[in-house]
């Protein structure tokens, strides 16, 4: 009956053991699952704050590259759209999450059509438009304008090209913030132009000044902005390119979300990890039981961003994980707990059962119970000391990881290096074992000597942290290399000092990219020269040598003749090939001590110190000579000039800081005798000058005023002795500077620009004279106006003709357009396009000056030109000069060959106009008939039918004065 029994009763004694060994079993178990959960908790954190610093350093990266962007637009003035193409290309390779850069130029309404004339120059057609509900539309007329000026790159953005944000608040707020800040501010999540997702980017501004204006408070920045610069970043794709380009997108085991506010809004999440939505949905699909096995703790890290001034919140969560799998330990506790319990018991059992004569045996097998106990505490104790340990280094590892470097480093009491990890001979160039076992300074060549090392010497004596400690040292190949370093000591648990631990970075790149800054800051972006802001330091150098060694110094200023035909003609790629050829020859035909810098556009300045030779003239005529090369542009070759000013260091007219004011007076000098020559500044050039500056101050004035005048010098007929034509000449009556002389502003409205509008208006008043004085029944009259260079080359210059007859109801064939050989010979089929345009409004086209110029008979044959004029050099001196009457002769039979009609010019005497009968000429003007004379003196003339007589006598020999 009793050993029936037994296998269905409990003794006490084992129901206790049993008791006391699940007890101990479940809280082992505990106690290990929490360790192991602590650790798991602590991986989490760990990998979370990498993708946050990950995430932190790509937005900060962004805002870094706009403010580097901006920097263009600070130090070179002006910035032009290939500067900003080529400028911002590198970096848009490099941050592939920008999707472009673009300049906001701020244009007021007045300057709205010149504008827009400037970005269909672009891309054809292009207009200041506006978002609005259905899309982009035309901007309505505003007091002023945010558009899109510059904007890189092209493709893919173009819906912004043009396009108006002022009226944006967000972009307005963001340059208010930046403009008030002086940093770089970005908006919230804006729907752009060029994506169809609503809210799908946001932008990054900064603003941008006023070149010399103060910026010294809010108030000044705002007055001096004339624009922003602006990156567009999508911000859906920012943060997956971020993690992509980190190599942290692959890792399934954190779940990331992003939101461009600062709290977890889900109406501006901007980034979610793929299968985020679908564990959190799987999970609370599975029961209570399958959600125990399953899964874990969920551990959460949450961290505010600041992006140039707006919060993003970034949230990571571990994704779920399989509770068997994470808890082995705990797991294998509570299986070998729970077998162990139970054969524990049994074992009580059958002790208990067995008779008192096996009562040694259950005290025995007790005592070895007991050490099975006290083992088993010891390696409980042993595993809890093991994972303090554990505890210890992973709080070390992450004070590492908190410092975002490459690699760490730790130091003995001796400062010595005693440990390098991280890959410092990959990232860095130095081998660890170089550096085990030395000191710092022991391993940087001259830190002992240095200032810095100095200082950084004392704070570790002081046992003192530091951070961003920058220094040069050579890396085993021999090149040099930057490193930052962060450092801070280390203490025992009584205070004793045990060394140092820190971090360190590989910052050789930066460093490069600010000298290269630097360089791009002073040099010019084509041609590779000294630019103006590194010009005057240059001069200073070469002052201070002359003056250190009392040797002169020469400054020359070299402009390229006739550089915008070029540009004009051929394009501006032409004219950059042309600006980097000139570059190269003028820096081979110099030494490695003179300096050769680009002033802007086609101006250069050399500057000449004397060192064993003398400087002489030979030297700048050597630099006219190199330029005068033929330059090849595609099939054709280009000749090109320069007139060249020089200014002389030391004279007694020409102080330090005014040598290139001078000789920009000298090589204006040369451009008015002529082009291509040199002269050396005099101080009479001076008074030229400001005279010149004083005709240019009233010239722009002159036709708001009513100032200009126009006479007529009246054109007859040989053969009738009738006045068939006359020639329009402008006359300016200046109420300060009295009648000026065609010959003294002339030249300098070519040079402004103003002879466009002038023109025009000489153009438009002849006609509507001419007209008046046919409606007034004097006659059907030819009228000549001349045609400057300027308007030649106009792009409206076929409308602007057209729209004059319109108006005035003058008939095409009773207006005669003068030209000078010169406009079309550098171009001949561009010319004969435009001229055979001109005739086929009906106008009469005149060579003025013929002979004077480029003639040739070959390009005169494919002009369709109606009369040549005999210039007046010629006809002075046709009965005296036997070379002059046959040249005129020749012209005469040449344009009668041609069916053209001819006119002399300047006859003054009975005799000219004799000769110029008996050889055929057609028609004559000058003060022999009658000198210029104003509308009503001309008017008066063709009233009284005055006439040429067909007879002459010896009294009419005699010039004839008005």
């Amino acid at each position: 009956m009793l050993r029936r029994r037994l296998p269905f009763s409990l003794t006490v004694a084992a129901a206790l053991t049993v008791g006391a060994g699940l007890a101990a079993t479940v809280l082992l178990a505990v106690a290990v699952a929490r360790l192991e959960d602590d650790k798991l908790a602590l991986a989490f954190q760990q990998r979370a704050t990498v993708r946050v610093a990950a995430i932190r350093q790509g937005l900060d990266e962004a805002v870094e590259v706009l403010t580097v962007t901006n920097q263009l637009f600070a130090t070179v003035h002006p910035v032009t759209r290939r500067q900003f193409h080529d400028f911002t290309q590198p970096l848009l390779r490099r941050y592939p999450f920008i999707q472009a850069f673009n300049y906001h130029r701020l244009v007021g309404a007045g300057e709205r059509a010149a504008v827009e004339a400037e970005l269909q120059q672009v891309v054809p057609g292009t207009r200041i438009t506006e978002m609005g509900a259905q899309g982009r539309r035309p901007a309505p007329p505003r007091a002023q304008y945010s558009m899109v000026d510059y904007l890189e790159p092209m493709k893919g953005n173009e819906a912004a090209f043009g396009l108006n944000v002022g009226i944006n608040a967000q972009v307005m707020n963001a340059l208010e913030q930046a403009t008030v800040s002086g940093r770089a501010a970005a908006t919230g999540l804006l729907s752009l132009a060029q994506d169809k997702r609503p809210q799908g980017g946001f932008e990054v501004i900064m603003p941008v000044y006023r070149p010399g204006a103060a910026l010294g408070s809010a108030a000044e920045r705002r007055a001096a902005l004339i624009g922003d610069t602006a990156a567009i970043i999508l911000a859906r794709d920012l943060v997956a390119k971020i993690l992509r380009g980190a190599d942290l997108h692959l890792d399934h085991g954190i779940q990331l979300a992003v939101y461009a506010s600062a709290s977890a809004d889900p109406a501006h999440l901007v980034y979610a990890s793929a299968g985020l939505d679908a564990a959190a949905g799987q999970r609370a699909a599975l029961g209570a039981l399958r959600q125990w096995t399953t899964s874990g703790h969920r551990e959460r890290h949450s961290a505010a961003l600041d992006v140039a001034g707006q919060r993003w919140h970034v949230v990571a969560s571990a994704a779920p994980r399989p509770l068997l799998h994470n808890h082995p330990g705990s797991i294998s506790t509570l299986v070998g707990g729970l077998l162990f319990t139970l054969l524990i018991g049994a074992f009580v059992q059958t002790l208990v059962q067995r008779s008192r004569r096996v009562q040694l045996l259950v005290d025995e097998r007790t005592a070895d119970l007991k050490l099975s106990n006290q083992r088993l505490i010891d390696d409980v104790q042993a595993r809890r000391r093991t994972e303090a340990a554990l505890q210890e280094s992973e709080q070390r590892f992450r004070q590492l990881v908190s410092m975002s470097s490459d690699w760490y480093w730790e130091q003995d009491a001796d400062l010595r290096f005693v440990d390098i990890t991280g890959g410092v001979g990959e990232k860095g160039g130095v081998a660890a074992g170089r550096l085990i076992g030395r000191t710092r300074w022991e391993t940087v060549a001259g830190m002992r000597e240095t200032d810095w090392g100095k200082a950084h010497m004392a704070q570790l004596a002081a046992r003192a942290p530091f951070a961003d400690l920058e220094y040069e040292t050579v890396d085993e190949q021999g090149e040099a290399r930057w490193f930052s370093i962060n450092g801070e000591p280390v203490f025992d648990a009584s205070g004793a000092f045990r060394g140092y631990r820190g971090t360190g970075t590989d910052i050789t790149s930066r460093k490069h990219t600010e000298q290269r800054i630097r360089h791009i800051a002073q040099h010019d972006v084509l041609t590779g020269l000294p630019n103006r802001s590194l010009l005057p330091d240059r001069l200073s150098q070469a002052v201070a040598y002359s003056q250190r060694y009392e040797r002169p110094a020469w400054v020359l200023l070299i402009d390229l003749d006739r550089f915008k035909f070029v540009n004009d003609s051929m394009g501006h790629k032409a004219g950059d090939v042309v600006l980097m050829t000139v570059a190269a020859r003028l820096r081979a035909a110099l030494r490695e001590t003179d300096t050769v810098a680009r002033l802007s556009g086609d101006e250069f300045v050399v500057i000449l110190t004397e060192h064993e030779e003398r400087l002489q003239a030979d030297v700048v005529q050597r630099l006219m000579d190199a330029v005068a090369q033929p330059v090849p542009l595609g099939t054709k070759e280009f000749f090109v000039t320069c007139s060249i000013g020089v200014a002389v260091y030391p004279t007694d007219d020409t102080p330090a800081d005014s040598l290139i004011e001078h000789a920009d007076i000298a090589m204006y000098r040369a451009k008015k005798l002529g082009r291509n020559n040199f002269q050396f500044y005099t101080p009479t050039m001076n008074d030229e000058a400001q005279e010149r500056v004083r005709i240019e101050s009233a010239l722009r004035s002159a036709l708001e005023r009513n100032e200009f005048v126009l006479h007529y010098q009246p054109q007859v007929n040989l053969a009738t002795g009738q006045v068939v034509g006359m020639e329009a000449l402008i006359r300016w009556q200046h109420p300060e500077l009295g009648v000026v002389a065609p010959d003294r502003f002339i030249s300098v409205a070519e040079e402004t620009g103003l002879i466009v509008p002038i023109g025009a208006w000489v153009m438009r008043t002849a006609c509507a004279q001419n007209k008046a004085w046919q409606d007034a029944g004097l006659g059907m009259l030819r009228v000549a106006v001349n045609l400057s260079a300027r308007q030649f080359g106009a792009a409206n210059l076929l409308a602007d003709i057209s729209d004059v007859l319109a108006r005035t109801g003058l008939a095409p064939s009773l207006l005669e357009i003068e030209l000078t050989e010169s406009l079309f010979m550098s171009d001949v089929t561009l010319a004969v396009e435009l001229l055979h345009s001109m005739k086929s409004l009906g106008v009469n086209l005149s060579i003025d000056d013929f002979g004077t110029g480029y003639s040739s008979l070959s390009y005169l044959s494919r002009f369709p030109i109606d009369v040549l004029k005999i210039d007046r050099s010629f006809v002075s001196d046709i009965t005296r000069d036997a070379n002059d009457a046959a040249i005129v002769a020749s012209i005469i039979a040449l344009a009668h060959n041609l069916k053209l009609s001819v006119i002399a010019e300047g006859v003054e005497t009975a005799e000219q106009l004799d000769y110029l009968r008996r050889h055929g000429c057609d028609e004559m003007q000058g003060y022999y008939f009658s000198r210029p004379l104003a509308a009503s003196a001309f008017e008066e003339l063709l009233r009284q039918h005055k006439s040429l007589p067909l007879a002459l006598t010896a009294g009419h020999a005699e010039r004839v004065e008005a």
